[in-house]
């Protein structure tokens, strides 16, 4: 079985999570400032402020799912900002369905 790296072991303690989900979501409130300005700004840290919050916090992840079932086309839009790994296994398999009935 392979060593877990720095950020796994760092990420088993509670206080670091926690720490963790509140530079997600200081970070997505940053980006909502920063949004009106001109760059990219929004588009680069709403999407790493989501990741981190999704990643370390139980209650983030239940209320993005409740989110994407409820507006599935920006739950997809979100999904494609981040990079989902599950995002792209979805949009291919839906391809290969399209291709598969036509």
């Amino acid at each position: 079985m392979a060593k877990p790296n720095l950020y796994q072991r760092l990420r088993a303690n509670a206080q670091v999570r926690y720490a963790l989900f509140v530079t997600g979501v200081l970070l997505m409130i940053v980006a909502a400032l920063i949004g009106p300005l001109p760059g990219p700004g929004f588009v680069i840290l709403f999407p790493i402020g989501l990741m981190l919050a999704l990643q370390n916090s139980l209650w983030a992840k239940r209320r993005y799912v409740r989110f994407k079932m409820r507006h599935p086309r920006y739950g997809d839009w979100a999904d494609r900002l981040m990079r989902r790994v599950s995002a792209a296994r979805r949009r291919a398999r839906a391809a290969l369905d399209r291709l598969d009935g036509d």
